[in-house]
């Protein structure tokens, strides 16, 4: 991602923080390439296990051209897919974490490289987001195909 859409994408990203000039001036020059930024003001971000979200991203993919930004954390021990806002309050599957309104996420630069966390689907700038039924319509999917496999998603 160069240009206008990792300027865009900056845009929406810091547009959530307190104050995002401020926020932007510091993520363009931390060293670490992460901001902070608080969940559950434009997005959440569904939580699930690596071995349970990438199976759900290919799901996922098939079924829609682009979904909305999704993270994976060093070691790809978990996945975040960021869901309208809302979504964690009224989420009631269990063994998914969610980060929603009164937490904060650790969010790579788009289109930088970071140890902490990376990018698998950055975000466009557009403000587009996984709905959450299709996401767990996806995770049934995969969760399904885990099983076939004789593998269960922890």
């Amino acid at each position: 991602m160069t240009g206008s859409g990792t300027k865009s994408a900056v845009e929406w990203l810091v547009s959530v923080a307190p104050d995002p000039e401020a926020c932007r001036w510091e993520w363009e020059r931390n060293p670490l390439g992460v901001a902070l930024l608080p969940a559950g003001r434009l997005w959440d971000v569904l939580i699930l296990p690596g071995d349970l979200g990438y199976p759900t991203l290919d799901v996922l993919t098939r079924c829609i051209d682009r979904p909305g930004p999704v993270l994976a954390d060093f070691g790809d021990a978990r996945m975040g897919f960021f869901v309208p806002a809302g979504t964690v309050a009224r989420w009631i599957g269990t063994g998914i974490r969610g980060a929603g309104r009164g937490t904060w996420i650790v969010v790579p630069y788009p289109g930088r490289a970071s140890g902490a966390a990376r990018w698998l689907i950055p975000p466009d700038g557009s403000g587009t987001l996984t709905d959450p039924a299709l996401l767990e319509l996806a995770m049934h999917e995969a969760a399904a195909g885990l099983a076939r496999e004789g593998m269960e998603p922890g």
